[in-house]
């Protein structure tokens, strides 16, 4: 068996957001490669006069966007109320039990927005448990 065959560079899983069972992401682990290469793609060289040195600068704002983009995929039962507790929103005239869309867009907002939720997103997209296969045998009662 090669362990190379058995590698994969991401999967995806469901998760509920901590306080709020009814407000689950989807979300994607990224593989160390990904993330590089990712990470690749957000820096740029610059030239330090106070250094005289070539430095790496990462563009955060394009960095979060793709990171956004390729952990978060989904998410069900985002509602005002809940939305409220992450950001400071107005409500205008829909109810705070109205769910809020999922969209690309609207997942960088909430990513960029809320330090609270871009902190428990970093937490569990590297947090392999949360996309370890669970066990497909059941528990085999002891025999008389």
């Amino acid at each position: 068996m090669n362990l190379k065959s058995l590698v994969v560079d991401s999967k995806s899983a469901w998760a509920s957001y901590p306080g709020y069972p009814d407000f689950e992401i989807e979300i994607v682990n990224l593989s160390r490669k990904e993330l590089q290469n990712l990470r690749k793609g957000c820096v740029t060289q610059k030239y330090s006069r106070k250094t005289r040195v070539t430095e790496e600068v990462l563009d955060e704002e394009k960095f979060v966007k793709q990171f956004t983009a390729k952990t978060v995929k989904n998410w069900k039962g985002l509602t005002f109320e809940i939305l409220e507790t992450l950001l400071l929103i107005d409500t205008g005239s829909n109810s705070l039990d109205t769910e809020v869309p999922f969209s690309a867009e609207n997942a960088q907002v909430l990513v960029t927005q809320s330090s609270e939720f871009d902190t428990w997103l970093n937490e569990v997209v590297f947090d392999l448990d949360n996309f370890r296969s669970k066990p497909t045998r059941g528990v085999v009662a002891p025999s008389d």
